[in-house]
Formats: C-alpha cells, structure tokens, sequence
C-alpha cells in the first residue's frame, strides 16, 4: 500500500509540469479566440497556429498517460481522452480556414485559402507533419484498445482532408518548380497527401467490409480515390490517375452488387 501510495506521489509530481503547461496552453486558446472580430485579416493563420497549440496539447496529455503506465502500470484514461480531442479540435480548427471537402475542385474552397497567403508551403507542411504525427501518438497510446479502432479512421479522414486543402493548387506550377524557393515542401507536401488520401480510401472501405456495413463509409472510400485521382491528373501523373479510376470502377460496381443484395434480403 505504501508503495502504490508513494508511486501515485510520484506520478503527480512529475506529471505536474505537463498538466500546468496544458492548462496554461488552453489559457491562451481562450484568450486568442476572445481577441478575434470578425473582421480580421489574420484570422486564418491565427486558427492554423491554434491547431498547431491543440496538438502541443495532445502530446503534453499524452507524456501524462505515459507517466501514468510507468509509475502506475496502467494508463491515464482521462489524459488519452483529452488527447484524443485536442488533435480533434486542432483539426477542426484547421477546417474552419480550408474546409473539409474531400473530393472537389479547387474553385470550391480556394477564396478560404486566400485568408492564408501569409503562412509560407514549408509552414504548412510543417504543420500537416505535426497532425500525422499527433494522431500516431495518441493512437499508440490507445495501444491495443480496439473501442477507438474506427473512431481514428473518421479522424485520419478528416486529416487527409485538411492536409490536401491546405495546399495551394493554383500555385502548384510555380512552386513545384525546381528553381522556387519552396519547392521540397511543396512537392513532399503532395506526396504526403497522395499517400494519405489513398490510406484513408482503404481505411474506410477496411470499416465498412469489417464493422459498419455502412454505405455513407463506402462512399467516403470512392470520395477519397475520387479526390486522390483529381490530384493526380492536376499534378500531370496520368498513369496513376487512370489506375485510380479502374479501382473505383471496381469498387463502385462492389457497391452496387452489396445494395442489391441487401435489398434482395
């Protein structure tokens, strides 16, 4: 007993830091949203830097679960928790300025993006970097927790979302051009959001074939190749975005043998 009552002391000593700073970083979420008017010009990068402080936020929720399994043996369930909604929130955050569509043209969202002029191609890979990675740090943190299983294929969609509409596809030419100044960050930023939209197509058909039976996770597996090969034929690989568009043939025509089937039943 005296040892679990001097591992709990432990726990809570060394697990104040991180608990002040999180509480201190949702201190300033609140004071930076109580400071913006409608009318501000620099709304977008201020709600792009709130996402990157929700993510700082899950890591520092997450070093308080691990403190938890090492001196307690067991994880805190309230700190993963709260983790789980901050990368939440610092995606919402990120859709409020580049929305979430998935499979649209450009023209659909491109006025949003006009808010964002100031945050540099580097700066916004850097930041579609740091949401992969929080999501892979909460999710290892849930370790073999199958309850959220589903729950990080909807939060990894949403992100391959983000991650492709951050990107400015107007500006794609010029930048993606070996002599621009951001061109390694445009070109990985692509090549992380062509691989991020495929694995969230595969994810969502993985939910429907083994646990939703859902045709709305159908659908979102065929928007997220749809939007995968819009982007591929923008970028100019043709090859890639034919082999796409063979895999939804297939995969629509999967769907439709399901449908009648049920209705069959």
């Amino acid at each position: 007993m005296a040892t679990k009552s001097g591992n709990l002391a432990r726990y809570r000593a060394q697990a104040e830091p991180y608990k002040a700073a999180a509480e201190a970083t949702l201190r300033g979420e609140k004071d930076i949203l109580q400071s913006m008017r409608p009318d501000d010009s620099n709304a977008g990068a201020k709600k792009l830097a709130l996402a990157e402080e929700m993510l700082n936020l899950a890591s520092q929720y997450v070093a308080m679960s691990g403190i938890s399994q090492t001196l307690l043996k067991s994880k805190d369930e309230d700190a993963l928790n709260n983790a789980r909604k901050a990368v939440y929130k610092g995606i919402v955050y990120a859709e409020e300025v580049v929305t979430g569509l998935v499979d649209a043209t450009f023209s659909e969202y491109k006025e949003k993006l006009e808010a964002i002029e100031s945050v540099s191609p580097a700066q916004r890979y850097a930041l579609t970097q740091k949401m992969g990675l929080a999501i892979d740090l909460v999710a290892s943190s849930y370790a073999n927790n199958t309850k959220w299983k589903w729950t990080f294929v909807e939060l990894r969609g949403r992100f391959a979302a983000v991650a492709k509409n951050l990107v400015n596809l107007d500006q794609i030419g010029i930048n993606a051009d070996p002599r621009s100044p951001h061109y390694e960050s445009t070109v990985y930023h692509l090549r992380l959001v062509k691989k991020l939209l495929a694995l969230a197509a595969e994810r969502f058909r993985e939910k429907y074939e083994l646990s939703s039976k859902s045709v709305e996770d159908f659908n979102k597996s065929l928007q997220f190749l749809g939007s995968l090969r819009r982007l591929c034929v923008l970028t100019g690989d043709r090859d890639e975005a034919e082999t796409i568009k063979k895999k939804m043939d297939i995969w629509n025509s999967k769907l439709t043998a399901d449908i009648r089937s049920k209705a069959k039943k």
